[in-house]
């Protein structure tokens, strides 16, 4: 039997309590050497940049590896929580990792330092290679692999101190080489004469916990300075030379009905998806757009050459993300400020042979966006403005598309700093490449927004009401239909726009009982909302919006 190996009697002999007693402990050891781990990872990115996090890192590798069913599973489920669940996953999983190595470590050191040196590995390589990512932001998961081993090594040396009849043992080695006394600390584990230290141990456990908290807040602190929310809160819109239509008096039906969605979604409400886990940070100062790919007069332009154009247009839109299920809540409508694309476009010579523009985000991310509803939609716009304020840094501050009729994986690029002229043959775009359409026109929907699904409520009249939608087209009219009788139709809002929702209600009278209620819209041109049922991938959910109430 060679020196490595363990007989069955030492597995179960005299010391295995003594060692399962410290299999606890080591674990602990594992947890707070990540945390130190983390905490200096933090640290280093405070110094460099957000994208240089390695749990921002690994969390967008992540996204970008992750199956589609996966992806829609975490937006079905969490919603617009998606990416808080899945950081919470991400250090789930180093969790229960870091765990398991320190046990493995208690018994060999090197497996512990060959775990955490593969955890910052990892970490090193999403942020270096990711699209916003260079070598240099390979340098917070190396620091903090390297702050995780010191920990690891610290506090299993308090698990495994050496007893009586080991000390003279330990004493003789004192005067080896440093070379071999690191290699005996590195390859010493739980050997049979160690002792436990538990109040060293727990005093470096403190240490340790002191160290991982004070550098993972420190690098938090050292990240606001990336922060642009005081300059974007200075900066000045312009006036519209074209502003939005005005609206009817009294055409917010929401003002006098409970529970219907308002025809404006204030900002903090609006719905955001996306694969940011962190928010991109531009700085208007830094901003620049570039204009490159099949145009005769390629430049690039500021955001003051933007803001200072004659043509601002402002415009009611309503936005509708390509994830929305049937009912769901991933739409929402904005007055949006910006400049008109379709110009844009022209007065740099785009060429006949476009017919994709690849939109590029400043993270990296990539939209591919058709030529022709980029020029032929009228109020499609590069927008830097929203409902009154500048652009909420999370939806795209300072510039992002608008291409109303489009869902937004095809269309609103956010944080957007280039647009090339290309074709469809010699590029797919982020959600192309994962099989979704490349062109998706948003499809007729309604929704029953009050009653509630599900819910009781006393017998006698009351409105049954929600919005519709059908960008481009408009909404001509929409219709209720309670159990199996006919369909009735419902009042509608004042119609302002074809790229804005309408709001309709429809007054009934309940008797006591349990109902169902269905809801179908039909588009100004006549086309009448679809029964046929389909899911959001590849090209938008489909199907009539039915819900159960019950009357008492």
């Amino acid at each position: 039997m060679t020196t490595t190996e363990q007989s069955p009697a030492a597995a179960t002999g005299p010391d295995a309590p003594r060692r399962r007693g410290r299999r606890p402990l080591a674990a602990a050891a594992g947890l707070l050497s990540a945390g130190v781990a983390l905490g200096v990872g933090e640290l280093v990115a405070g110094l460099m940049g957000p994208q240089s996090s390695p749990v921002v890192a690994v969390g967008d590798t992540v996204i970008t590896l992750v199956p589609e069913p996966v992806k829609a599973f975490a937006i079905a489920t969490f919603g617009e929580s998606d990416k808080i669940a899945l950081v919470v996953g991400t250090l789930v999983v180093i969790a229960l990792y870091a765990a398991v190595l320190g046990v493995l470590a208690l018994r060999r050191r090197t497996a512990g330092v060959a775990g955490i040196a593969l955890f910052g590995l990892v970490g090193a390589a999403a942020a270096a290679t990711g699209p916003a990512g260079g070598p240099l932001d390979a340098l917070p998961a190396l620091a903090g692999a390297l702050a995780g081993v010191v920990a690891l090594l610290a506090l299993l040396a308090r698990l495994t101190v050496p007893t009586a009849g080991a000390a003279q043992t330990r004493s003789d080695d004192d005067g080896a080489p440093l070379a071999e006394r690191l290699r005996a600390s590195l390859g010493a584990g739980d050997r049979k004469g160690a002792g436990l230290d538990r109040r060293r141990f727990f005093l470096t456990s403190a240490a340790a916990a002191g160290a991982a908290v004070a550098t993972g807040g420190a690098g938090r602190l050292l990240l606001r300075r990336f922060d642009v929310g005081g300059a974007r809160a200075d900066l000045a819109l312009p006036a519209p030379a074209s502003p939005a239509a005005a609206l009817p008096a009294g055409a917010d039906l929401a003002e006098r009905i409970d529970g219907l969605t308002p025809l404006f979604t204030p900002n903090r409400e609006f719905y955001r998806v996306d694969t940011a886990i962190t928010v991109p940070q531009i700085r208007p100062a830094d901003y620049e757009l570039s204009l490159t790919g099949m145009f005769d007069s390629p430049r690039s332009y500021t955001l003051d050459d933007l803001l200072g154009r004659s043509d601002v247009i402002e415009r009611d839109i309503t936005l509708t993300c390509v994830s929305n299920t049937v009912g769901g809540r991933l739409a929402g409508t904005a007055r949006w400020l910006g400049i008109p694309l379709g110009a844009f476009l022209r007065e740099n010579g785009i060429r006949s042979g476009s017919d994709q523009l690849v939109c590029r985000s400043v993270d990296g991310m990539t939209i591919g966006a058709p030529t022709r509803s980029a020029l032929g939609v009228e109020d499609a716009m590069l927008a830097f403005g929203m409902n009154g304020e500048p652009l909420p840094v999370e939806h795209g501050f300072p510039v992002r598309m608008v291409i109303p009729g489009l869902y937004g994986y095809v269309s609103a690029c956010k944080w957007l700093t280039g647009i090339e002229a290309s074709t469809y043959d010699a590029f797919d775009a982020y959600w192309t490449e994962r099989d979704w359409a490349a062109q998706a026109p948003i499809r007729i929907a309604s929704r029953i927004d009050t009653p509630a699904p599900l819910r009781r409520f006393p017998a006698g009249r009351r409105a049954i009401a929600g919005v519709a939608w059908a960008q481009t087209r408009g909404i001509g009219a929409v219709e209720v239909r309670v159990d199996d009788g006919p369909w009735l139709p419902a009042q509608l809002s004042p119609q302002v726009d074809a790229d804005l929702w309408r709001q309709w209600v429809l007054p009934h009278d309940f008797a006591p009982g349990s109902y169902q209620l269905t809801v179908r819209a039909t588009s100004a041109e006549g086309e009448v909302q679809t029964e046929e049922r389909a899911e959001p991938f590849p090209a938008g959910s489909s199907g009539l919006h039915s819900i159960r109430v019950n009357a008492t």
